[in-house]
């Protein structure tokens, strides 16, 4: 108790105890921060002031904030209007007159992480069903050879390296392809109205369908549950707790081979419609293999814009759409589709733009899943205060950060009538890890930019939320 007296009266006698460092010092000197490491850094979007400012240049552990580099950065490079193209064609030769394809469908994929998605479904309708009207009009009757998933576009590394293995086989674990299809997840059906152990009652989309033991228990009301998948796998395990007393509980896994899937998928509507399929369906990977020629296109399907996949990637928090964008970049401007090389894209892109330096910033990820991210409250504000000031797109950037009391993750955040519609920020949390950055309007008018990140404090992490909120209601009312 004395040590966080003494804190109390070191920030006083500092100068920091203004109003918005009152609520500052509530946090640090409360119990369950003994342990715990705090950064903060407010600053006056309109004249560059630092209004507040605390341990700014202390590299801590960001979680999904760290998605506002990512984004800040396909926005800028890529553009609001980039999309992502997923081609369907034939190879070898199509008799005209019998309809016998002497070839194979090749599904061509180009990156799109929300081919779909349950998030744009206005976007892609039934659009398996459109590849299989595209080859009926093209006169395909009969395929000799098999649906082949060109997912080549990317690297074969599906999640980046650092990222924990209970995380990897859940649904926000799913990892990035070549083809990505229903975000990478499946749903697994339980029903957990008997017993201590639920009954899984089938799989949606069932063309996953991989070999899942399940030691699974049925207790409570929280979800504990986790699934032990890994990438390409057909063997995994659930371990954990669901909840108990219901009928029809669905418990979420990542994919684990998802341009396998899609070319079942594609198989299977091709001969349900009356086109029939020799082989079976593969992937480039499988084969080992490259296209040997281009494709003949019979169907195209676009993306939506990356300003509304980005829109979603930072309402919801969507891992996967990050770890896309990462990727892509290091497609466009890298040598390479892969997570190495866009991390690269994006801090050459932080420092020469920005002008952050490495060192305060560590990235290891483009969503903020791996705990060996690091980065300072100093450089998120900074970051933030070029896309006010400097940025291309910010207009778009803005948008896509939830509003509080309305929307994705600060839904039931912020709901002090202060906050309203003067507020838009990222949120970030994991275990012991909760963070946010964005923009405040200040009762005064005066636009501020806040990063602030707390790691490793003891007890519930709703004192950690409700102490930030109270710092940045306290700041607003007081500039």
């Amino acid at each position: 108790m004395k040590i966080r007296a003494v804190l109390f009266v070191l920030l006083a006698c500092s100068g920091l105890a203004s109003a918005q460092y009152r609520a500052v010092s509530r946090l640090l000197v409360d119990s369950q921060m003994v342990h715990a490491s705090v950064s903060i850094s407010i600053i006056s979007a309109s004249t560059g002031e630092i209004i507040s400012d605390y341990n700014s240049e202390k590299s801590l552990v960001p979680a999904s904030v760290m998605k506002l580099l990512t984004t800040a950065a396909a926005l800028e490079m890529l553009g609001p209007d980039h999309r992502f193209r997923t081609t369907i064609g034939y190879t070898g030769k199509l008799d005209k007159d019998s309809g016998i394809l002497d070839g194979d469908i090749i599904i061509r994929g180009g990156g799109d992480p929300a081919l779909g998605s349950d998030n744009f479904t206005g976007n892609y309708g039934d659009f398996a069903g459109s590849w299989v009207e595209a080859a009926g009009k093209s006169g395909i009757r009969k395929i000799s050879g098999r649906i082949i998933a060109d997912d080549s576009y990317f690297d074969s590394d599906p999640v980046p390296p650092k990222w924990l293995w209970e995380d990897i086989g859940n649904y926000y674990g799913a990892g990035v392809y070549g083809i990505s299809v229903f975000d990478n997840t499946f749903g697994i059906r339980l029903n957990t109205l008997s017993g201590t152990r639920p009954v899984i009652t089938g799989i949606t989309p069932d063309e996953p369908a991989p070999d899942l033991e399940n030691r699974l228990i049925s207790a409570g009301i929280s979800d504990s549950g986790f699934v032990f998948l890994p990438p390409y796998g057909s063997y995994g395990w659930m371990s954990g707790s669901v909840p108990a007393g219901r009928s029809d509980y669905i418990l979420k896994a990542s994919i684990s081979d998802p341009p396998l899937v899609l070319a079942k998928i594609l198989s299977s509507r091709l001969k349900a419609s009356g086109i029939s399929v020799d082989g079976n369906p593969t992937t480039l990977r499988l084969e080992n293999d490259t296209l040997h020629s281009a494709p003949v296109v019979i169907a195209i399907t676009d993306s939506p814009p990356l300003s509304e996949i980005i829109r979603i990637l930072n309402q919801k928090s969507v891992n996967l759409y990050a770890e896309h964008l990462v990727k892509e970049l290091g497609r466009v401007y890298g040598k390479n589709g892969s997570t190495a090389s866009g991390i690269r894209v994006i801090e050459a892109f932080l420092e020469d733009s920005v002008g952050l330096k490495p060192g305060g910033y560590m990235m290891s990820d483009g969503s903020g899943l791996s705990p060996a991210d690091g980065l300072d409250s100093r450089d998120l504000s900074l970051l933030l205060l070029y896309m006010k000031k400097k940025g291309k797109y910010f207009r778009e950037f803005y948008s896509s950060l939830p509003e509080p009391g309305k929307e994705g993750t600060l839904r039931n955040r912020f709901r002090d009538p202060v906050f309203g519609s003067h507020l838009r920020a990222k949120s970030g949390s994991m275990t012991r890890v909760r963070s946010y950055a964005g923009y405040l309007v200040a009762k005064s008018g005066d636009e501020l930019v806040f990063s602030i990140i707390v790691n490793n404090y003891n007890g519930d992490a709703q004192n950690v939320v409700t102490a930030i909120e109270d710092i940045l209601r306290e700041t607003a009312i007081q500039n």
